[in-house]
């Protein structure tokens, strides 16, 4: 059964809850759908000696890499202070997503008032440095 798109986003709303983000105080959450339909999440984790803390789209990634995934299906990313607002990949974790997508591969956002914006990778990354495709 494939995974809702609201069930991704309370998984990454869930994840986004263990956010350690003292410094910023900008809290992320992440989930991935992977190619098998599992769900892998993951959170920002924050560091004194900036910036050695890592994303929650990276974590989620990391996640899904020990769990046996290959490939991004759907990757749901909130975040913010307070309050949810789009939270867009950083462009280190854009590229990050990329080694793990393709063309089909939707990254989605909402925000407080529960409103979803969808992108390809390409939409946010166009011109992307990718090297020859690795086996998987």
């Amino acid at each position: 059964m494939p995974v809702e798109h609201e069930q991704l986003i309370e998984a990454a709303k869930k994840a986004r809850q263990n956010a350690y983000a003292p410094y910023s105080n900008y809290f992320v959450g992440a989930a991935i759908v992977d190619d098998r339909g599992d769900i892998h999440t993951g959170c920002n984790v924050e560091n004194a000696a900036y910036p050695e803390g890592n994303c929650a789209e990276t974590n989620a990634i990391g996640a899904m890499v020990a769990a046996g995934g290959k490939r991004i299906s759907v990757i749901a990313a909130v975040g913010g202070g307070d309050d949810l607002e789009f939270c867009t990949p950083c462009g280190g974790c854009r590229q990050s997503i990329l080694e793990f997508s393709d063309e089909n591969t939707r990254i989605i956002l909402i925000n407080e008032e529960g409103q979803i914006q969808k992108y390809s990778i390409d939409e946010l990354l166009p011109l992307a440095f990718r090297l020859r495709q690795a086996r998987l």
